[in-house]
């Protein structure tokens, strides 16, 4: 910089703390459209088959279109976006192959979690489950598939805590991101939501009675009873699934 030539003025954030500029704050913008957009898919708020705009996502976060991009090849990537170069983009269909496999590999690593979970469980977690089934009950009642869901997807990331390994949730994550999206249709069944609280009740009955291969049966039992769901749930809703070939 020449001698006596004003110096540029850092960016500072509101705490006070020089602020990133450039290349980190795409990138922050990018995994921030990725989560939120992520979060719109699997709870069906786009339903599959719809289009995808990158011009109206850009426009509606003020960004240009490069971490629109980044955020959707990222989903494409996970299988919830469908790009075809010629016509655009769209919102997957849940795959019908797909979903046995990704419930059977759920099933196994859940069994194994609350196992663990029933052998390693303090009083305080115990009752901190008894508070997230509770919370289900009442959204159970007010008919909240919303905060339903989230107290579910809470009791079983909670059990993964409680067993010591979080980490296995992730994976889970992961795995049943179409399952997700097809059980979020099987709730406005009426007493469906009733039913998945009686199997955590089950579940936590073994859990509290410190029984962690009752327990792990009543977990394998809950998550399998998706498998039984799948037939009658893309009869009701076909538009939602991409058929096998």
């Amino acid at each position: 910089m020449p001698a006596g030539a004003p110096k540029k003025p850092e960016m500072t954030s509101r705490r006070g703390g020089p602020r990133r500029v450039g290349r980190p704050r795409a990138a922050t913008a990018s995994a921030r459209i990725y989560q939120e957009l992520r979060a719109e898919l699997v709870s069906l708020q786009r339903r599959p088959g719809a289009a995808i705009s990158e011009a109206e996502i850009a426009l509606s976060y003020g960004v240009s279109r490069t971490p629109v991009r980044e955020a959707i090849l990222k989903l494409s990537d996970e299988g919830l976006l469908e790009i075809f170069p010629q016509s655009g983009i769209f919102v997957s269909r849940i795959p019908m192959a797909a979903l046995p496999e990704a419930i059977i590999v759920r099933r196994s690593l859940e069994e194994t979690t609350t196992r663990m979970a029933t052998e390693r469980a303090s009083p305080s977690q115990i009752l901190s489950l008894q508070a997230i089934l509770q919370a289900q009950r009442e959204a159970d009642a007010a008919d909240n598939r919303s905060a339903f869901h989230q107290a579910d997807e809470a009791f079983h990331a909670a059990i993964a805590e409680i067993a010591g390994y979080p980490g296995i949730w992730r994976l889970i994550l992961q795995v049943k991101v179409h399952v997700d999206r097809f059980r979020l249709l099987t709730l406005p069944v009426r007493g469906r939501m009733a039913e998945v609280i009686a199997e955590h009740e089950r579940v936590m009955v073994a859990i509290e009675a410190r029984d962690p291969v009752a327990a792990g049966a009543a977990m394998a039992k809950h998550i399998e009873r998706l498998l039984a769901d799948i037939s009658s749930t893309q009869s009701s809703n076909p538009e939602f699934f991409d058929q096998p070939n």
